[in-house]
């Protein structure tokens, strides 16, 4: 593996590439990325090893062996935001690059750093160009999970109302498709209420109610919506975003809102640049990050600035 820690130069090609694919990304649909990918990295003369397997399980296996060898320049993950987080997990604290090729559902991480959606050759190209320019470090958030566990996050870790929609509909068999997450999250808003947290920021702590909880190092959560619109990757903080409790209406008024980035500076909105958070609640809530259930709170996460090299525009 060629790159140093700190990266001021680029370093010549070709490279050697571990290419990791998603087989469940966007419901099955995005499976067809993989051979577009693999082809044109192929094609620009580098020397690629696609790992594809029939279950995420296998893949995430698979590829933490290949990378054991030491004998690859960069990480590439074909899918959606839970890609990122398997990739983050892989190269966070290392040296090795981590690049990104979006063919999932939500993409949110792609869409925050700028690598193109829905165009697998174009967000390709995007890779390429990368390849031949100094190596971008980036921030990640570190989580320690309930059970202890830690896990690395580059985009945002979320414990409110949108992440009982993502339990719900990980519960749920039917319908197929992205539809079911609209179905999760009818339900969940018959029943909206406030929910009970204990935050401990930077030191600091608090009791709060509150119907949305999210901490962010990317600023996208929930397939575009736009949480924290000042959020950068490389600023050493995150941005915590709370909004108080209200009605169903209201709830449904202001979310266009958060969804254009609008919501700041609204009453019901709390926005703050922190380094440390600890989310703990009375209530057994569900905790995601990227996408990925965590479990339920208690979580303590922290910025960790530089911690991931990333191949992106």
């Amino acid at each position: 593996m060629r790159w140093p820690a700190r990266q001021n130069e680029p370093v010549p090609g070709p490279f050697r590439l571990l290419v990791a694919v998603n087989p469940t990304a966007s419901f099955g649909r995005g499976r067809d990325a993989g051979p577009v990918v693999l082809d044109r990295l192929r094609a620009a003369g580098h020397e690629v090893t696609g790992l594809l397997r029939s279950s995420l399980a296998d893949l995430r296996s698979a590829a933490r062996v290949a990378l054991s060898s030491g004998s690859y320049d960069a990480l590439i993950v074909v899918g959606g935001d839970g890609m990122v987080h398997f990739g983050a997990d892989c190269v966070a604290g290392t040296a090795l690059p981590l690049g990104v090729i979006p063919s999932g559902t939500g993409n949110d991480f792609a869409r925050g750093v700028g690598v193109p959606l829905g165009d697998p050759a174009a967000a390709v190209d995007a890779l390429l160009d990368a390849l031949a320019r100094p190596i971008r470090r980036i921030d990640a958030i570190r989580v320690t999970r309930a059970d202890g566990a830690d896990e690395w996050v580059l985009g945002a870790v979320s414990a409110g109302f949108d992440a009982l929609v993502s339990a719900r509909a990980n519960r749920m068999s039917r319908p197929r498709g992205a539809s079911r997450y609209t179905v999760a999250m009818l339900r969940e808003l018959a029943g909206l209420k406030p929910l009970r947290y204990r935050l401990t920021i930077d030191g600091v702590t608090s009791e709060e109610e509150a119907v949305l909880l999210a901490v962010a190092n990317n600023g996208f959560i929930g397939g575009g919506m736009h949480i924290a619109p000042d959020a950068l990757l490389d600023d050493g903080e995150l941005d915590l975003l709370l909004v108080r409790p209200l009605g169903r209406l209201r709830f449904l008024t202001l979310f266009p809102r958060v969804f254009s980035g609008r919501h700041a500076g609204l009453p019901q909105v709390r926005l703050e640049r922190v380094r440390r958070v600890r989310i703990d609640s009375p209530d057994p809530l569900p905790v995601f990050a990227d996408g990925e259930s965590l479990g339920t709170l208690p979580v303590d996460l922290e910025v960790v600035p530089g911690a991931v090299s990333l191949l992106a525009p």
